[in-house]
């Protein structure tokens, strides 16, 4: 069994010796191990990689006792397993290809169990791909009954992850709060921040130098949540508000994909209000 554990409590001696003797009362081997402890809020994680001969409940029975004393929060995962994610878009398509594109290339360890959106038009791409598209008529439904339907899918699914893939709805603050830690949104990130529509245009107008984008998990408070990844490039005066929305886009894709990848692999612990992530 090839398993990933992840711990984090607060700092005190003996964590790392209580981890390792844990995995060997469980025939275990460490593979890898990441450590990191956070000063400002004497927060400790870690992440690691064990092999072990054990089954894996009997590795977590054995590795909780040997460290319930620190008290801290655990998860165990095999390696091999996916996270069951479910994707919420509206008709920008680029993120969303691209997750979909890496799950089928064997690069992306999540399992989507489909797609959720307020418009029909991705419903060709989603299904193209052998997956259920969940269509929510927001404006005939509400937003609570949209989410209401989104919770049970959730619920039925096993659903360990959600992601925005470019979906334009504000999700109430009900919603983000029940799922905070386990939704991810990803922002075009400009400076200064353009906010409202067409950002790009925005951005166009006054001269930017450098565009960007940034992937974070989502809370209550609007695009404040904790941020995972982040990315930007120059761009020069020539470039034209179009020339600015397929760079962005590039750019989009890119940081959601490596954020939900550090999440399916178990590589994220929030920290306060901000993340560590080992890479």
């Amino acid at each position: 069994m090839d398993l990933i554990v992840t711990l984090q409590c607060q700092d005190q001696p003996g964590i790392v010796h209580a981890m390792t003797t844990s995995v060997l009362a469980c025939n275990g081997n460490i593979i890898e191990n990441q450590q990191f402890t956070d000063p400002t809020t004497n927060s400790f994680v870690m992440r690691t990689r064990i092999e072990t001969s054990e089954t894996i409940e009997s590795s977590r029975q054995t590795i909780t006792a040997g460290l319930i004393h620190l008290k801290p929060t655990l998860t165990f995962r095999p390696t091999a397993s996916r996270k069951r994610t479910l994707i919420m878009a509206t008709t920008e398509s680029h993120c969303l290809r691209d997750l979909l594109y890496l799950q089928e290339l064997d690069e992306m360890p999540i399992d989507i169990a489909g797609v959720a959106s307020n418009h029909e038009t991705l419903r060709a791409l989603v299904e193209s791909h052998g997956l259920p598209f969940i269509y929510l008529s927001i404006d005939k439904m509400g937003k609570e009954a949209a989410e209401a339907e989104i919770g049970a899918l959730i619920e039925t699914e096993g659903i360990e992850l959600v992601v925005l893939a470019r979906y334009m709805q504000i999700l109430s603050e009900d919603f983000c709060r029940k799922l905070e830690g386990k939704i991810i949104n990803i922002h075009h990130s400009f400076l200064p921040g353009f906010k409202g529509a067409k950002p790009y245009h925005q951005a166009h107008e006054r001269g930017v130098k450098i565009i960007g984008a940034t992937a974070h998990f989502v809370t209550p408070q609007l695009d404040e949540g904790p941020i995972i990844t982040q990315d930007v490039t120059h761009v020069t005066h020539s470039a034209s508000p179009e020339d600015l929305i397929a760079i962005g886009r590039d750019i989009e894709r890119r940081v959601l994909s490596q954020a939900v990848k550090y999440f399916a692999e178990d590589r994220i612990f929030i920290v306060g209000s901000r993340t560590v992530i080992f890479q």
